[in-house]
């Protein structure tokens, strides 16, 4: 496998040869555990956003990354192995997922794929379908041996973001423009920063979109798609940012991240923000 996507095709075809991780997850929506007791990808492990992918809220934002040992055993416990690759998928167009996949990267496992399209992708290409809370077979740091090398992916922090020549904000367009705020106390956006919602990276069946729309879609927003182009990516709490990772990594270009991105920006009030 190559790149950052796997089409369930390719998952199909792949299955036996994978570890598989089910990150349902969805801001205001159904509970994950439910969700992947109704119905996962067989021999999938469920993977909690808010305890295995993130600290608890606080400083750094509203969801830090997490201990990397904690996050070791989590994945240990759900059977990641230095020598397997991984396939991560969810039901919320990659944005839960996609913290695995970076979390994973960043700590040092090179084959990470997203499932593009996710559990509908699945579903669609006649895979089957395994139900039941197996989540409960985890058996932390017995399946696995992976072991967490923190700093493998780029990152950017508070005190050099406004150094960073193209600036990317992954939310909702008027969220951007500081006209509505759902989640942080404070609306508005990083002064310089370009807004590149993560709902664009997708086509109308829910798969992302080819590296050639991709290319003209960041080019039209100013961002540089060649590979010497220094990039970071933020949004609310600096889960779905790395939708806007992945994207630019279909186009070589690897991407920083802000891990506490707005919900962090905004804790120093000496911080300028901006409005349009």
């Amino acid at each position: 496998m190559t790149g950052p996507l796997i089409t369930a095709v390719e998952l199909l075809e792949r299955q036996s040869d994978v570890t598989i991780l089910d990150v349902r997850y969805r801001m205001g929506g159904p509970s994950g555990p439910e969700e992947y007791a109704a119905g996962h990808v067989p021999g999938a492990r469920y993977v909690d956003l808010d305890t295995d992918l993130a600290d608890p809220p606080g400083e750094g934002g509203r969801h830090p990354l997490p201990d990397s040992a904690r996050f070791e055993v989590a994945m240990r416990g759900c059977g990641v192995r230095a020598d397997r690759p991984v396939v991560v998928y969810d039901d919320w167009s990659g944005l839960a997922a996609g913290r695995a996949w970076w979390l994973l990267r960043f700590h040092g496992h090179d084959e990470v794929r997203l499932l593009d399209g996710g559990w509908s992708a699945w579903v669609q290409a006649g895979g089957a379908v395994e139900t039941g809370a197996t989540v409960a077979a985890r058996h932390d740091d017995l399946d696995g041996d992976f072991e967490a090398r923190p700093g493998q992916m780029p990152v950017v922090e508070a005190g050099d973001v406004l150094e960073v020549p193209v600036l990317i904000d992954a939310r909702a367009p008027e969220r951007f423009r500081g006209e509505v705020e759902p989640l942080d106390p404070v609306a508005g956006h990083i002064p310089g920063a370009v807004n590149i919602p993560t709902s664009t990276n997708l086509a109308a069946d829910g798969r992302f979109r080819s590296p050639e729309q991709l290319r003209a879609l960041y080019a039209a927003a100013g961002v540089p798609t060649d590979d010497g182009a220094v990039v970071a990516a933020y949004c609310g709490s600096g889960v779905t940012a790395v939708h806007d990772v992945i994207a630019l990594e279909l186009l070589g270009v690897r991407a920083a991240l802000y891990p506490g991105s707005w919900s962090d920006w905004i804790t120093d009030s000496r911080r300028p923000t901006g409005r349009t």
